[in-house]
């Protein structure tokens, strides 16, 4: 009965440090982070059992607009606060990256909001990402994936005229024989599926959360 006990503990702990994530609750996820560090739970289940659990239901929150972007990027800034006080603790290996992702918006745009709430929730998922920042030129896209390994390739855009960078993205990509190698996401507000369809991407997302989500479908059919 006390091992039952002191599961059912460890799990209200962690349910505490989840909650101020979904609740948005900046001034207490560090001592809800603290206190699960006080209990003896291992800091890499804090992050996987609790912040990142957090940051699902926030996102399916957003989904059926219980949520919008501002608490999209409130819930990403609590998940920052906690991972202050978890970081300096975890240890080399002790959690596996899902997967590797090049991101940035393409060449010429210079707008970075959407690429940076795509990058917190991928971190928040367990990726690794490779932030290439704004107007990114096709050449450090592949290079990303030649030199970084990375799995997949992120890329946006807020502009019309912009947005046909993505196309040379990916014949830069088919000419250096490293399109087999990656699935490719686009993504910012002129794209649509049928111009994904057009240039030969692997998915053209509505929104950060969709995005997220497909990223995490293909790493796990890996």
């Amino acid at each position: 009965m006390a091992a039952k006990g002191c599961r059912m503990s460890e799990r209200a702990v962690l349910d505490r440090v989840r909650d101020c994530v979904v609740n948005l609750d900046l001034d207490g996820i560090k001592q809800a982070c603290n206190d699960a560090l006080a209990a003896g739970i291992p800091p890499y289940r804090v992050v996987t059992d609790a912040m990142a659990k957090g940051m699902e239901v926030v996102g399916q929150k957003y989904e059926a607009s219980e949520y919008f972007l501002s608490e999209l990027i409130v819930a990403g800034e609590t998940m920052k606060e906690g991972l202050k006080i978890i970081q300096p603790l975890l240890r080399k290996g002790d959690i596996k990256p899902l997967g590797r992702v090049a991101i940035g918006t393409v060449k010429g745009d210079l707008h970075d909001i959407g690429k940076n709430i795509v990058v917190m929730l991928l971190e928040a998922a367990g990726f690794e990402v490779i932030d290439l920042g704004t107007d990114v030129t096709p050449e450090k896209f592949v290079e990303a994936v030649r030199e970084k390994g990375a799995d997949i390739v992120g890329m946006s855009a807020l502009l019309t005229s912009t947005m046909t960078e993505m196309e040379n993205v990916v014949k830069r990509l088919e000419e250096s024989n490293l399109r087999k190698r990656v699935k490719i996401i686009i993504g910012g507000a002129p794209i649509t599926p049928e111009y994904g369809l057009k240039i030969g991407v692997d998915h053209a997302a509505k929104d950060a959360v969709e995005g997220v989500n497909v990223c995490k479908a293909w790493m796990q059919r890996t």
